[in-house]
């Protein structure tokens, strides 16, 4: 079943963000959007360069009045650690939340039951806490988080416009269709 269009399952988890520990609930993803990234474990080799990716879209993000929360099945200690032992996560500003009882990787469907980890699954999520898009990955295919800019873009749009929808590789400003019977069969 699509998790597209269900709203965030509650979760209560430990945090780290900017040197302090914080308590993380569905309920922060509402009222803003935010994306959820969600990646296998700290201290590894994919990871890092996709956290340190995300950080370098971050400004742009926040500019679209985006929050951004990483997610492993790690600690929040183990993400403090990891935060002040390499000069690549060292970089991250946004939140980096502890999964270890694996609620909130079962809430996104992303846990990988029999190694206690999780996909990498990206999700954007509405002010209304609803999940607006999906992108899982295999472990072994990191993700490109500038793509994550135009699908914000394109979501915020069509929430905005209603009656409107974005085709494919829409750029801001770009034209838009309006879904009509005239227009079956003529793209």
């Amino acid at each position: 079943m699509s998790l597209i269009g269900t709203e965030v399952k509650p979760f209560k988890a430990q945090a780290y963000h900017n040197g302090k520990f914080i308590e993380v609930t569905e309920a922060d993803f509402k009222g803003k959007w935010s994306i959820v990234c969600f990646y296998p474990a700290d201290f590894t080799f994919v990871c890092p360069t996709e956290l340190e990716d995300l950080q370098n879209q971050y400004d742009a993000l926040k500019a679209l009045g985006v929050e951004v929360y990483s997610v492993s099945t790690d600690t929040h200690f183990t993400h403090k650690a990891w935060h002040d032992s390499s000069d690549t996560i060292r970089k991250i500003t946004y939140v980096m939340i502890g999964d270890p009882s694996h609620t909130i990787s079962r809430n996104f469907d992303v846990l990988i039951e029999e190694d206690g980890l999780a996909d990498r699954g990206t999700f954007i999520i509405d002010p209304d806490g609803v999940i607006q898009a999906v992108e899982i990955n295999a472990g072994g295919i990191g993700r490109d988080a500038s793509i994550l800019v135009s699908k914000v873009k394109a979501a915020q749009y069509v929430r905005n416009n209603p009656g409107e929808v974005c085709p494919a590789k829409w750029q801001e400003g770009a034209a838009t269709l309006k879904p009509s019977l005239d227009l079956v069969g003529k793209i």
